[in-house]
């Protein structure tokens, strides 16, 4: 069914390309991520006809540490992605953190609400497994499909559709929707051409990683080191952000580092010769050696804490990156890219079956209000927390007294990972919940 939100204006003549049968949809989604294949699948799902618009083909790849969490596993199952060891998914018990002179590990915590176990998979593949299981519920996915454009009503300024260049001809081309989704990612070009700007109050980190050929490819604990040290000169030298090395499972591990832009020299040093410095600092037979590098050292921009804002406009949604969906307090972005989808489709699909324009609008600007009651006190926190993490020295007494803690770094794992059970669950839990229950919603 197609369902307008309101009263559309005088209809133009077609071209050849736009009387194509395909498309007009329920809702379009720009970008095949994790947060587009989850809502066009939830969306899918629902009934509705979804257009899921990827500029690229697949497989293509994206840099991401490749590690996922608990909450991230949630979705999955939730998908009915098969995430059996046979399929290819490599499992991790939980976290070890390095720092200040201790290696502590953390197993996932057991909770009603979340798996106690972790995922590994490379981005090239993952993106690929959740795009043709949206395909496979009924979203039509079009790739090489690079939208240049959104189509905006003159008389509402609402969106009405988006322009594209489709495959290897750049064909242009037009689809048309009453809703637009905005999946895709940091960059999203479509929503800064509806005139949604990144706020500049908000943190942004930059993560650089590689791929190196190691012995230590099947650890079953994702690793993250508080510390960076580059020990080249004849003073060891603290650098500012963190480093991680997950193990692939396939002969490689990916290794990488992340740093916030609460820090003084975010702009000032070459990240990827930072990299590097750090893997020689590691011993050599882990294998972090030129020599074994698999790919290059690529980068990507996080954008975190709702950096992006109204998450609903004149019909556009975002989700995922788009609109800032990465969580503070550790960099992940793909569980909430997916969970953002899932609440974007939940809510589209309830107001498609509003009886008139004004009951659909209502119940599409309910979409920013559910996702600041779910991450919106939680976020406040993280702010607050980058802001001393991006200080060396602060992350070093933290680190030096706060690992020799077993029980404060448990509560620890459990804050920055975001993983309690929101009734019930221990006094941690409660802890946590309470905070984010307290913290304002911004």
């Amino acid at each position: 069914m197609t369902v307008e939100t309101e009263p559309q204006s005088e209809p133009q003549p077609e071209s050849p390309s736009e009387a194509l049968s395909g498309n007009r949809a329920d809702v379009i989604v720009v970008g095949a991520g994790p947060a587009g294949s989850t809502t066009a699948y939830h969306l899918a799902r629902a009934g509705l006809d979804v257009l899921l618009l990827e500029k690229t083909e697949f497989p293509r790849e994206k840099v991401c540490g490749d590690g996922l969490t608990p909450r991230a596993v949630k979705q999955l199952v939730g998908m009915g992605i098969d995430i059996s060891e046979e399929a290819g998914w490599l499992r991790n018990k939980g976290l070890r953190i390095i720092g200040g002179g201790v290696r502590l590990q953390l197993d996932w915590p057991d909770l009603a609400s979340f798996p106690d176990y972790g995922l590994v998979r490379k981005r090239d593949d993952f993106d690929e497994q959740l795009a043709r299981q949206a395909q496979k519920a009924g979203a039509r996915l079009y790739e090489r499909c690079n939208v240049s454009a959104p189509i905006v009503d003159d008389r509402t300024g609402r969106i009405t559709g988006v322009k594209a260049r489709l495959g290897e001809d750049k064909r242009e081309v037009t689809f048309h929707a009453p809703l637009v989704v905005a999946a895709d990612g940091n960059s999203t070009r479509l929503s800064l051409a509806m005139g949604l700007h990144r706020r500049e109050d908000r943190p942004m980190g930059v993560a650089v990683r590689t791929y190196f050929e190691s012995p230590r490819h099947d650890d079953d604990y994702l690793e993250s080191w508080l510390e960076l040290w580059d020990r080249r000169g004849a003073q060891d030298r603290l650098l500012p952000g963190y480093g991680w090395i997950f193990g692939m499972g396939d002969g490689t591990s990916n290794v990488g580092l992340g740093v916030l832009n609460t820090s003084a020299s975010f702009k000032e040093l070459d990240w990827r010769e930072i990299l590097k410095a750090w893997c020689a600092s590691m011993p050599e037979d882990w294998g972090y050696t030129p020599e074994n590098m698999t790919g290059p050292i690529r980068g990507a921009a996080l954008p975190m804490a709702f950096n992006r804002q109204p998450h609903y406009t004149r019909g556009l949604l975002l989700v995922g990156d788009a609109g800032g969906l990465v969580n503070p307090f550790n960099g992940e972005g793909i569980a909430y890219a997916m969970e953002s989808g899932q609440l974007a489709a939940e809510i589209i699909a309830q107001a498609q079956c509003r009886a008139t324009p004004a009951q659909r609008e209502l119940a599409l600007r309910r979409y920013p209000r559910v996702l600041k009651d779910t991450y919106g006190g939680y976020y406040t926190l993280g702010r607050a927390f980058v802001k001393l993490i991006g200080n060396p020295k602060v992350m070093q007494i933290a680190t030096q007294r706060g690992l020799t803690h077993p029980l404060l770094m448990k509560f620890t794992l459990k804050l920055l990972a975001n993983l309690t059970d929101p009734t019930g669950g221990d006094a941690m839990d409660r802890v946590i919940n309470g905070l984010s229950k307290v913290a304002p919603k911004a």
